[in-house]
């Protein structure tokens, strides 16, 4: 018989974090019957001697070089076979029954094809879980950080009352994301055109598109300590706004992309600006963020 949960790990040079959170996954599935598969993406910190010595069970696939969230991901979808897959970063620590709860939500209605966990820094307090699609105007607000004056209403990721419900919600972050086989097989994988960031933005719009669920389920609670994979904020930063402009274009049209773009280099250059006046702040730099956009 398949497995319940096919749980999938992708780690890139993240030795302690994906060793704490292999050892974090029993207490959080419960009476489930779970397969784990590990994908690195061509770590040189020693990942893959220490999976094969101190995780014997995991399944373990190596591949030569850094082939981003989505395409590694989907690689280990192919290989896995469980009822569900969940995806789990390597910089989380799974919480007591969380991934039970998880399965439990789906299990309970048919129409659900993707469930999401309640996200907590490491000192338990919350971090955003889910939250509606983006729009222009949500980020101009994050862009411009005028959503903090409206913590609330116009600012709806980062609020920590959204935390305390189970509701559907538009997506749910890709730290923990499970979801359901026969969801999987009718909408496709991750879209590889994403290298890191907002892949699961687009999973789960393909996914209410195709007319199924996205659940967001609090009782699953995961420590995520987030930006574990992502060593420099410079990076980081051009390729979540790469992310961006990717999903515009493809589910609202080169115009409104081409708007965020202009966005996201007027930010940019404030930033910059900032930086030249407050110097040691690290912010994205104009070659980088134009290479990232550019292939957007």
């Amino acid at each position: 018989m398949a497995p319940d949960v096919s749980i999938i790990i992708l780690s890139w040079n993240t030795l302690s974090l994906l060793a704490n959170c292999l050892r974090s996954i029993p207490q959080g599935i419960g009476t489930l019957d779970v397969e784990i598969l590990v994908v690195d993406n061509g770590s040189s910190d020693g990942s893959q001697e220490m999976v094969r010595q101190q995780f014997p069970h995991v399944c373990l696939i190596e591949n030569g070089q850094n082939l981003g969230f989505a395409r590694a991901n989907n690689q280990a979808m192919a290989a896995s076979h469980g009822r569900y897959v969940l995806l789990l970063n390597s910089d989380t620590i799974v919480q007591p029954k969380a991934i039970e709860a998880m399965v439990a939500c789906a299990d309970a209605d048919s129409t659900i094809g993707v469930v999401g966990a309640q996200l907590l820094n490491a000192d338990g307090s919350f971090q955003a879980s889910h939250t509606r699609f983006p729009t222009l105007w949500h980020e101009f607000l994050i862009l411009s950080r005028l959503g903090r004056l409206w913590y609330g209403s116009w600012y709806p990721s980062h609020g920590p009352g959204q935390s305390q419900q189970p509701a559907d919600a538009d997506y749910v972050e890709g730290a923990c994301l499970l979801a359901r086989r026969e969801a999987v097989t009718q909408v496709g994988g991750l879209d590889e055109g994403y290298f890191m960031y907002a892949e699961e933005v687009d999973w789960c719009f393909n996914m209410r598109r195709a007319g199924w669920r996205v659940a967001y389920v609090p009782q699953a609670r995961i420590i995520h300590l987030s930006g574990g994979s992502s060593k420099s904020s410079t990076r980081r930063e051009a390729l979540l706004y790469r992310g961006r402009v990717r999903f515009f274009r493809k589910n609202h049209g080169s115009w409104r992309a081409a708007i965020l773009k202009a966005m996201i280099y007027a930010s940019t250059a404030i930033k910059l600006v900032w930086h030249r006046l407050r110097r040691g702040r690290a912010v994205v730099g104009w070659r980088e963020l134009r290479a990232a956009l550019q292939e957007a």
